[in-house]
């Protein structure tokens, strides 16, 4: 049993790592979306019946169905990335088109799509989200209603992200929340993006707890 809790690369790294060590700095996250007014901080709510079940005293969740209204538990990932994004190319206070003629392109099974959909729109760009056959209609409506294209590719999550890989090869940019080597640039500001996900629970949890469960 003791032998599962030593890390062996604790200290070390991964072997072979290509990408960016994570962003441990959530000050340029907050400082972003405090210009956003549709922005506000999500609640971390208590489970009482979670933790009875799980045998523990207290278990929290940060619960994201508010976070600018779309219902999402990744709203914060892309859409910042496309922050970013569109803080390089403002000119002035005008926003909304800081981005336009540009378009998004990406991959998606659920929550993702949403995010880059939400983003592009707030700052003037097109965003076109590729769905494989499997994903319910529903959702596509959804990513409609968000302003994004959508366009159906393959049987698979796999299938469509290769698809959106090859339609962003010619004039558009790829926004995808996972990474492989040569493409880590964007897939980082994604993951940078939760970190105000962490600095809000630090503030609103009290005590310092005794487990922290991250995606």
């Amino acid at each position: 049993m003791a032998d599962r809790l030593i890390n062996p690369h604790r200290g070390a790294g991964l072997p072979d790592l290509v990408s960016p060590l994570p962003a441990h700095d959530g000050r340029a996250v907050a400082d972003l979306l405090d210009l956003c007014p549709a922005h506000a901080p999500t609640p971390l709510a208590d489970a009482p019946g979670l933790a009875e079940k799980a045998g523990v005293g207290q278990l929290m969740l940060k619960d994201e169905r508010s976070r600018m209204g779309l219902g999402s538990f990744k709203a914060l990932g892309a859409a910042y990335a496309i922050a970013r994004q569109a803080a390089e190319a403002c000119k002035g206070d005008n926003w909304s088109d800081a981005l336009a003629g540009r378009t998004f392109v990406t991959a998606s099974a659920g929550n993702h799509g949403l995010s880059v959909a939400a983003g592009a729109r707030i700052f003037g760009a097109d965003a076109v989200v590729y769905l494989a056959e499997t994903v319910p209609e529903t959702f596509a409506e959804r990513l409609r209603a968000k302003g994004a294209q959508v366009r159906r590719a393959g049987a698979t999550y796999e299938e469509s992200m290769a698809a959106a890989e090859a339609a962003a090869a010619t004039d558009a940019t790829l926004l995808s929340d996972s990474s492989w080597p040569g493409y880590t640039d964007m897939p980082y500001r994604v993951m940078e993006g939760y970190l105000q996900m962490a600095s809000e629970a630090a503030g609103q949890i009290g005590d310092p707890p005794g487990v922290i469960l991250l995606q």
